[in-house]
């Protein structure tokens, strides 16, 4: 009798995702392996989520545990493990941010924002950055720059508006008294790993201050860890009156926070999520972040990210000639190409490296903050390998490409 096929994504999925064909069943610390055994250096970690690695054995046994006692508790009763984590956000914040609302995803996260600062200020517009990502609800997008992302979903939300990034002057010419926020990412992900330049936080700061703007940092990718600090803001010395959490905040398990000053009142009724907060998410959220205070994964990014850097500007001469600019903050690594980044993202993933795009020509390395130097090492070797040969060599090694243990 034969044995029945798992079934595929492609035979039920209402596909919204560009699919790469490897189908990934299981990780360790920095290292996957998809259903025919191949094992492949992640320098994708679901998007900046896994910083503490895959199937980190602190996350998973908190979630087992949990699971056995409690799983959902609604916003209106009280919750241990709720009160908990919410502490612990607050004691790890930029200072003045002393109350939290937890929701389920960066999206939301970015959208309770949108939606306390116009209740708070009593203001409609809001002055995000060109080339911003915040995210695909409606809210969201209508403050993300993309055209492509945007424009089948027009018409959107009305009273948004964008600047230049690092400009200063020109965010001083859009924010007015009839502004209720300016949303920015200290480092623009998506937008290619562009970091804030030295004093355009402290400008904006002061902007908003003069204006009654409420400033809004998303940290969805760049917060716990990711950039070398905590949260990457913490690099410039500003603290803003909301700052937006997600990805990396429960080791894997789909959680968002919103961080609010005093500027932002409580507003009971006015919003409200059915799942966000879980005890489950909650407690795998403790566990992660201990673990990342234990294992000091912001000074490891930190070190990791300026070694990798060094490495690549090693890179030989033909690699580094189709190489425009490599920006780094922490292990969070864009390399812009003077060509397109797709194909080169199929050859590392030949090599057994995997990595993803930040627009058309950057290709972004966010490999979970338990990663070897070993293993970035190979990174390199990959990156230097497939910019030197190009896109014409397609080497396929027939067993799949070897990677490093998983272990530490």
């Amino acid at each position: 009798m034969s044995r029945r096929a798992a079934p595929t994504e492609e035979r039920y999925a209402l596909q919204v995702y560009p699919a790469r064909g490897i189908t990934l069943v299981r990780g360790e610390g920095a290292i996957v392996e998809d259903d025919q055994g191949r094992r492949y250096i992640d320098c994708v970690a679901g998007i900046g989520v896994a910083n503490v690695g895959h199937a980190n054995p602190a996350v998973a046994a908190a979630v087992a545990e949990q699971a056995g006692r409690l799983t959902v508790c609604p916003g209106i009763f009280g919750n241990d493990q709720r009160a908990a984590l919410m502490e612990k956000l607050v004691s790890i914040a930029p200072p003045g941010l002393e109350r939290a609302f937890l929701c389920n995803s960066g999206a939301e996260a970015v959208e309770a924002a949108l939606k306390f600062a116009r209740a708070a200020t009593g203001r409609a517009m809001v002055v995000s950055a060109m080339r911003s990502f915040h995210g695909r609800t409606m809210g969201a997008l209508s403050a993300t720059f993309k055209e492509a992302y945007r424009r089948p979903f027009a018409p959107l939300v009305p009273g948004f508006s964008f600047v230049p990034f690092n400009n200063v002057a020109k965010v001083r010419d859009a924010v007015s008294e009839d502004t209720a926020a300016v949303l920015l990412e200290p480092v623009q992900g998506e937008g290619g790993v562009r970091p804030a330049d030295e004093g355009y936080l402290k400008a904006v700061r002061r902007i908003c201050d003069e204006t009654g703007a409420l400033l809004v940092f998303d940290e969805v990718q760049t917060g716990f860890c990711r950039t070398g600090r905590m949260f990457a803001c913490e690099r410039h010395g500003v603290a803003p009156d909301m700052l937006c959490l997600a990805k990396a905040i429960a080791g894997g398990v789909p959680l968002g926070a919103v961080l609010a000053g005093d500027r932002v009142p409580s507003m009971p009724g006015r919003h409200g999520t059915t799942s966000a907060g879980s005890p489950l998410a909650c407690a795998a959220a403790l566990a992660a972040i201990r673990f990342m205070e234990q294992e000091g994964l912001a000074e490891r990014a930190e070190t990791l990210g300026a070694w990798l850097r060094e490495r690549l500007a090693e890179m030989p001469g033909p690699g580094r000639a189709r190489v425009r600019a490599v920006r780094q903050a922490g292990l969070m690594i864009g390399v812009e190409l003077r060509e397109r980044c797709r194909p080169y993202l199929t050859l590392l993933a030949e090599r057994g490296v995997l990595a993803l795009s930040a627009g058309p020509t950057v290709i972004r390395l966010l490999p979970p903050l338990v990663v070897t130097k070993e293993q970035l090492a190979q990174v390199a070797r990959a990156l230097a390998e497939v910019l030197t040969a190009g896109v014409s060599a397609r080497p396929r090694p027939p067993h799949g490409p070897h990677v490093e243990s998983a272990h530490r």
